[in-house]
């Protein structure tokens, strides 16, 4: 009994030592382990280019369970394009386009060297999970600047999540029901008068109507997220101003 009670008395310390601790580090903590989940995406074409394939193939598999890595839908780097439309795609894979028809199986083509590669998810995640990390950074470095900021009110931070749960949901309706009215976009070219190109409206690629809409959603997604969880995670976790 003697011996259990000073194995407590001498384990609260630790662990207030370690509590501690974790109150003055938790939000660098917490950038440093997003900061690598956001760049290990990126390395994936960068090790299919340097010739080192397992580890290229490892981080497709393993972002796989987060992300979709629909191709029509992704970023290649080291090719002469930035992104393919899915006839591009099936050209180069070799491939009938109803064969790409199954998105389980378009989702496994992750480039050739003519092409590039692809980035190990797509442009949504690449806008969702990087404008936490750029915003968690201006968060740290306001706090470091003395701000203590309140958090947002949940209707703000709900106002700032809706446009990307409407863009997904219905992408999610477009696809399982294989409808095209995510593909050809006409419901947006009649409310903009038609002003822009038909290419514009028309499918996923860079610089298309699909993809500004993911990647302007992604980032309010992030703005919210963190205007909303992280002033309350660092009331929570953050030491407390003593009493006088």
């Amino acid at each position: 009994m003697q011996t259990s009670r000073q194995t407590v008395q001498t384990a609260s310390p630790v662990a207030e030592r370690i509590s501690h601790w974790f109150a003055r580090h938790w939000l660098a903590l917490f950038n440093t382990f997003w900061g690598i989940f956001v760049v290990v995406p990126w390395l994936a074409p960068i090790f299919m280019t340097l010739g080192l394939a397992g580890l290229g193939h490892d981080i497709y598999f393993a972002y796989s369970f987060v992300c979709h890595q629909l191709p029509e839908r992704s970023w290649f780097l080291f090719g002469p394009h930035f992104s393919y439309s899915q006839p591009e795609i099936a050209v180069a894979w070799g491939q009938s386009l109803s064969a790409l028809s199954n998105e389980m199986f378009r989702r496994q083509f992750i480039g050739t060297p003519e092409l590039g590669w692809k980035v190990a998810w797509s442009d949504r995640m690449v806008s969702m999970y990087s404008s936490i990390f750029v915003f968690g950074l201006l968060y740290a470095a306001l706090r470091r600047a003395g701000l203590r900021l309140k958090p947002w009110p949940w209707w703000l931070a709900g106002l700032l999540i809706l446009p990307l749960a409407l863009d997904g949901t219905t992408h999610l309706i477009n696809d399982l029901l294989r409808l095209d009215f995510r593909q050809t976009n006409q419901w947006a070219a009649v409310l903009t008068n038609h002003i822009f190109s038909p290419q514009f409206y028309v499918g996923d690629k860079f610089g298309s109507l699909n993809s500004l809409l993911r990647l302007v959603t992604g980032v309010l997604f992030g703005l919210g997220l963190v205007g909303f969880l992280w002033p309350m995670m660092d009331a929570e976790y953050s030491p407390k101003p003593e009493e006088p």
